[in-house]
């Protein structure tokens, strides 16, 4: 159930509607807005009776939430959610553009290829420092010294930086160098993960897993707003499907239908989506007409030599006319 408060509602008024809903034996969980705070009812086991709550000052409405994912369902929070970082802002109608290799591979090698993604006009950098990879015999990552090498991108470039975190053993290493944790497709499910991300201040890009029907993506992203972070990045990434012209397939389709259900940012992953180059590009492109919140795009100076996924990277000047299109782009679509 939410609580809709009225417009210039007081934190006195706030707090005492928090304290009427935990005397009942439930928890409250404040929800700020554009122009005014909700407060969710959460782990009430039953209907709750909302003439306990309607008389209480500051109070406007009671809406009942029939969703399953609470947190996240548009049921609880109309408006868009708004993700700052850096310079970019997920939510806001414009298209930040998370750019880089999948792998951490050397120092010499991110700063040059963060040069170049700044440059062309992505406001993040990504890289992997831990692999999670289907061989074990394959390159799994430098580790720390690869996050080393992530913050010497950050005092060198002033960009953000993003990186998988595989554990709860390493993720406070991983959270003390990094601007955002990433959640990978093979720990979309991974619960006691998800819980320890919602315990971070980090935001987190929650990338859906590989078979995951939505519910059970926006399920998961309910695990990391119910320990409180509410900065959670949802991230189209490419379900697993029959065909064999790409490694997965991408479902933009669920783009429009995670907008419906949820207030969180969507962004999308061409590049894991098909793991082909030229057809990185290409949805890359239908991503912008879509009006995504964003993308994350690998990039690779030497895509030939790449110790990972180096056949789905861009290379930097291909990347520079991929942002420029895209661009042009989502101009078109936002025209009256």
């Amino acid at each position: 159930m939410l609580l809709v408060m009225q417009k210039g509602t007081t934190k006195d008024q706030v707090r005492a509607v928090v304290a009427a809903v935990e005397k009942k034996g439930y928890t409250a969980r404040p929800i700020p807005g554009g122009d005014r705070v909700s407060i969710g009812i959460l782990y009430n086991k039953g209907s709750v009776d909302a003439g306990h709550f309607l008389g209480l000052d500051g109070v406007k409405e009671v809406i009942p939430v029939t969703k399953p994912y609470k947190l996240v369902s548009r049921e609880f929070r109309q408006e868009n959610s708004q993700i700052t970082i850096g310079d970019a802002v997920f939510g806001n109608g414009t298209m930040p553009v998370i750019a880089g290799p999948c792998a951490v591979e050397s120092q010499k090698q991110v700063l040059g290829i963060a040069a170049s993604v700044k440059k062309a006009g992505a406001t993040l950098f990504r890289g992997g420092a831990f692999k999670p990879r289907t061989s074990p015999y394959s390159f799994q990552g430098l580790g720390k010294k690869g996050l080393e090498y992530l913050a010497l991108v950050k005092e060198e470039t002033g960009l953000p930086v993003v990186t998988e975190v595989m554990d709860i053993e390493t993720f406070d290493m991983v959270e003390g160098f990094v601007d955002v944790i990433q959640i990978g497709t093979r720990n979309m499910q991974n619960f006691s993960l998800l819980r320890r991300a919602g315990q971070s201040e980090k935001p987190v890009i929650l990338k859906r897993g590989m078979s995951a029907m939505l519910e059970e993506w926006l399920m998961a992203a309910e695990y990391i707003m119910e320990e409180g972070n509410t900065n959670v990045i949802l991230c189209e990434r490419g379900i697993r499907t029959f065909v064999r012209h790409s490694r997965n397939t991408l479902d933009l389709s669920v783009v429009p239908a995670v907008k419906k259900e949820s207030h969180l940012p969507v962004i999308v992953d061409p590049s894991h989506a098909t793991g082909v180059r030229d057809q990185v590009v290409w949805l890359a492109y239908a991503s912008a007409a879509l009006g995504v919140d964003g993308l994350m795009v690998e990039v690779h100076d030497h895509p030939e030599a790449a110790l990972s996924d180096g056949a789905q990277s861009l290379y930097p000047d291909q990347f520079a006319q991929v942002m420029e299109k895209m661009r042009a782009i989502r101009t078109i679509i936002e025209a009256p």
